[in-house]
């Protein structure tokens, strides 16, 4: 008997408990990890570097996410999600009061690196939950769920501590986000780690990190997963961690609290987009890749849109555009469900690691090119940039596009494959044109 087959039909007031602390716990972490996102020009300035510099602090942080993603996977099979989601709180916790402090670039950088390594547990832990506790139906639903009311905290950069930093200043907004990390741990641990707390039971896995990478790169399914969310997150990632606040005000010629509501548009679009693509998710299984393909057409419609004009947009035009790309992050969580799907229960947390490792190495990618590409196009040594500069820089995005495209549809094609030989068999266009004509 599975896993999915013992638990009940409904959820129980324990596991909307459960889900509650999950979620607020990982609504902390986005604040901690897109907070430099709305602080680019002053980090520019605190500590005197260009765009490239300036990008490694962002990719440093996403690196560090990207390569504890299968280890906090196997580390989450093994001992469970409390304990992670604790040891990933405190860590990102000590990043935000070096982060406060730092002296010195270098110091940054190891900051933004135990931001990412701490930071990397927490949602495969909290979708772990979701599937320990909730009815095989309501998962997909749940984990689109859980990244809306997470991906909340990009409102906590967008306008709080983009308030902290003009009115507490640099050391002031980073030195309160350690703290708002130790709380988050300590609320993890009260509500799921004291003892008598009832928990499921599973069977624990001991799985190295080279098997897993292994199996799950094998499984056509768990890769589709991995493409999939590989393909939707990178372009809002990009504008929300780093290049958003910069490239609105510079190039854009927009003010800060402009910016900042952009940034808060793209948050409201997760929240309302979420529930409509799990639902969707939930009821064409058999359809889920051409939702993430659908979105990632969509995408580059709106930076085509942005990039082709040689003069700044208009306000609403850049409201639009933000709508389309934020609507990759809740796109991307496609690729948890299917993990999910072709994944054993037991090693759920590892394959959704691996899945999520996906849409952060993208926007590795994205982040760093981006920069390169503005410090190679604006004279040396400059920290502003002209709305062409970031016009030429943005289209390098082409490459990690097309890397995720072509991997969407040749694991999809493995994917199908498998599922035909299994004797599961997925209409193609022409089959279900067939069908409506015929009937």
């Amino acid at each position: 008997m599975t896993a999915d087959d013992t638990r009940p039909a409904r959820a129980s007031r324990l596991a909307w408990m459960v889900f509650a602390v999950a979620a607020v716990t990982y609504f902390v972490a986005v604040i901690h990890r897109t907070a430099l996102g709305v602080a680019g020009v002053e980090a520019a300035d605190r500590f005197g570097v260009e765009a490239t510099a300036l990008s490694m602090l962002a990719v440093l942080q996403i690196a560090a996410y990207a390569a504890m993603q299968v280890p906090s996977g196997v580390l989450l099979d093994r001992w469970g999600p409390a304990p992670v989601m604790v040891v990933g709180s405190l860590v990102m916790a000590v990043g935000q009061g070096l982060m406060a402090y730092a002296p010195g670039f270098g110091w940054a950088l190891a900051a933004r690196l135990l931001i990412g390594m701490g930071d990397a547990p927490i949602f495969i832990a909290a979708t772990k939950i979701v599937g320990l506790y909730f009815p095989p139906k309501r998962v997909p639903v749940m984990v689109q769920t859980t990244g809306i009311l997470g991906q909340a905290g990009q409102l906590a950069s967008a306008i709080p501590v983009a308030f902290a930093l003009h009115h507490a200043g640099w050391s002031g907004t980073f030195g309160g986000l350690a703290v708002l990390g130790v709380l988050a741990a300590v609320g993890v641990w009260w509500a799921l780690m004291r003892p008598g707390h009832g928990k499921p039971t599973e069977e624990p896995d001991i799985f190295s990190i080279r098997e897993a990478l292994r199996l799950h790169w094998r499984t056509p399914g768990v890769r589709l997963g991995f493409w999939s969310h590989f393909l939707g997150p990178f372009s809002i990632n990009t504008i929300a961690l780093l290049w958003g606040v910069p490239f609105f005000t510079q190039g854009e010629g927009r003010t800060t609290a402009e910016a900042s509501m952009l940034l808060t548009v793209a948050v409201l679009t997760n929240i309302a987009a979420g529930p409509l693509i799990g639902s969707l998710t939930a009821r064409h299984p058999l359809r889920r890749s051409w939702l993430v393909l659908g979105g990632a057409s969509l995408t580059a419609l709106a930076w085509i849109g942005i990039l082709v004009p040689s003069t700044p947009r208009p306000l609403w035009q850049l409201v639009l555009f933000v709508v389309v790309i934020s609507s990759g992050g809740p796109m991307s969580l496609v690729g948890m469900d299917f993990a999910r799907s072709y994944a054993a229960q037991r090693r759920a947390g590892s394959a959704t690691g691996f899945v999520n490792m996906g849409g952060f190495a993208a926007s590795i990618i994205a982040i760093l090119i981006v920069g390169v590409a503005l410090q190679l196009a604006s004279p040396s040594g400059a920290t502003t940039y002209t709305l062409d500069e970031y016009r030429m820089a943005f289209t390098t995005l082409l490459i990690p596009y097309a890397i995720g495209v072509i991997g969407v549809v040749s694991s999809r094609r493995e994917t199908r494959a498998a599922m035909a030989a299994d004797g599961v068999h997925v209409p193609t266009l022409s089959d279900l044109r067939r069908r409506w004509r015929d009937s």
